[in-house]
């Protein structure tokens, strides 16, 4: 049953009288000089024995003006014509974007002229690297390292004319050779090849000796930048990234981002189905929710020249060598990641400024003043000084890491896995010892899923959370983790809880890690930690 409006006589009566007894309510003459409900005036309330105040003075009920029954409910809901601006681009109660165009909804949100978004960009150059850190409101999230000898370890994304070396039967694999000092990896899933040039039994799949041969030239593309003693992964399935679509040439790929709406999909395809050229397959992004026809056809355009410029490299190319690569990694992050949920990209070198600043200028230019120059003399203080990024990024290198209760985790990486685990230490709880570490468990897979985006850990993890007695708890915990790693953009894969507490997961490798970036190898110890003790050996 819905509560009376405001104003309305059963208001009036029950503030009046709350929980005392009321007396007869008295009429006032209505408007034609007969009495109006709408008009009731309570007496006041006798006090009752043990009252410690007062009984209140019944207030007198404000008039109330009539709403025509034509005017539409919706209309009292809508923002006033001054506070359109302050709103618009916002979520309204259900999720649904208040009324606005789609160039300013992805334009994203102001509030008293100054940029609203959940998360900042800080890209921090010096002469022998650079680092982009990225936060959510004041938490270090990401981090990353581009140094200026990176064309042989920062090569992800990257186009290259490759000549096979060797193909190995037993491993369903060939090294490549792609002008890097070490050779890289194509593996038989990633290789593309035409049915009618591959001879196979009818009706089994080829074998790699059957596709590729030693001394034949393709044309690959880098997926995992090489990795220790590993060398870098590649697939013929070459695709090139745009703001709003990837574009894979020669292939009849099509699909739109999963993470749209199904109104914004249906109007996505009717335009990509007009722009998708000849012979090429067409990803779209998420990036592209409310992007425009123009903005659409202009990505298009772009990537097909690209393309051309490429395959007309690799024709005139004889050895082995780079025919396309991925921008500076700020320009490329900003790229992936640059949206209306961002506030701002600081950027601390001016020529890199210049060079981010024309990029979203051709293909986001509603975020344009969000693109700064940081000075540092003019502030007095180094870029991730400002910002906390120094003290957090010491902290992410530590082994163990405090949990706001007083908790904490150990993470220890080897060559095998990850394993994290969970300790209670300072939180001794309050109620039972079920709950305290039910409440640690928690914690602790929020902070987890922080630390894995932020160390950029890869490959298997074993979390060793404290041990619960009510599975309930144990599905809860592993709920919490599933829904904190859902923010991280690396594809992961999370089991449930063990009987012994272990949750086993994979998350993506794609990179060193921020240990390895921002360290090397000890020459004492050979990275083992410790020093032996030569006089007994």
């Amino acid at each position: 049953m819905a509560s009376p409006p405001e104003g309305t006589p059963g208001e009036a009566a029950s503030s009046a009288t709350g929980a005392h007894d009321a007396a007869e309510p008295e009429t006032a003459p209505g408007p034609a000089g007969g009495t109006a409900p709408s008009e009731v005036v309570p007496a006041r309330a006798r006090p009752r024995i043990g009252d410690t105040r007062p009984a209140r003075t019944p207030i007198p009920p404000r008039p109330v003006t009539p709403v025509p029954v034509t005017m539409p409910v919706h209309h009292a809901l809508e923002p006033l014509a001054d506070e359109t601006d302050e709103t618009d681009g916002a979520e309204g109660a259900e999720g649904t974007p208040l009324p606005s165009s789609r160039s300013r909804r992805r334009s994203g949100r102001e509030r008293r002229g100054r940029p609203v978004g959940r998360y900042l960009m800080c890209v921090h150059v010096r002469p022998h690297a650079t680092q982009i850190a990225v936060l959510e409101g004041r938490t270090l999230v990401e981090h990353y390292v581009s140094r200026v000898a990176d064309d042989t370890t920062q090569i992800d994304g990257n186009i290259y004319r490759g000549r096979v070396q060797n193909v190995l039967p037993g491993m369903e694999a060939a090294f490549v050779d792609i002008g890097t000092p070490k050779n890289a990896v194509l593996y038989r899933g990633d290789v593309r090849y035409d049915r009618d040039d591959v001879e196979s039994p009818a009706g089994a799949s080829p074998r790699i000796e059957q596709m590729l041969r030693p001394g034949q030239t393709i044309l690959c593309q880098v997926t995992k930048n090489p990795i220790g003693a590993k060398g870098a992964r590649l697939t013929q399935e070459v695709s090139l990234p745009g703001r709003f679509v990837v574009m894979v040439p020669n292939s009849t790929a099509f699909g739109i981002s999963k993470r749209l709406d199904d109104n914004e999909r249906r109007r996505l395809r009717r335009i990509v189905d007009d722009l998708r050229p000849d012979g090429h397959g067409l990803i779209v992004r998420t990036a592209a929710e409310g992007a425009s026809h123009d903005e659409l056809a202009h990505d298009v355009a772009r990537l097909v020249g690209q393309w051309e410029a490429i395959a007309a490299e690799a024709a005139r190319a004889t050895a082995p060598g780079l025919l396309y690569r991925e921008p500076d990694l700020a320009v490329r992050i900003v790229r992936e990641e640059f949206n209306r949920e961002y506030r701002g990209v600081v950027i601390d070198d001016p020529r890199l400024y210049d060079q981010v600043r024309d990029y979203v200028a051709d293909v986001n230019p509603e975020l344009l003043d969000r693109v700064e120059l940081y000075d540092p003399e003019a502030e007095q203080l180094p870029l991730f000084e400002r910002f906390h990024v120094h003290e957090q990024l010491h902290k992410a290198l530590d082994r163990k890491v405090w949990l706001p209760s007083g908790g904490s985790l150990i993470i220890e990486r080897t060559e095998a896995l990850t394993v994290i685990d969970v300790n209670t230490g300072k939180n001794v709880g309050k109620s039972s010892l079920e709950e305290t570490v039910f409440r640690n468990n928690l914690e602790a897979a929020e902070e987890i899923a922080r630390q894995l985006r932020l160390r950029d850990i890869g490959g298997i993890i074993v979390i060793d959370f404290i041990d619960m007695e009510i599975r309930d708890n144990r599905e809860k915990v592993a709920a919490a983790l599933r829904a904190a790693l859902a923010r991280d953009k690396t594809r992961t894969q999370v089991f449930d809880i063990s009987e012994l507490g272990l949750v086993e997961m994979t998350r993506k490798r794609v990179s060193e890690g921020l240990v390895e970036a921002l360290s090397t190898t000890c020459t004492v110890c050979g990275g083992r930690g410790i020093v032996l003790d030569e006089t007994l050996l």
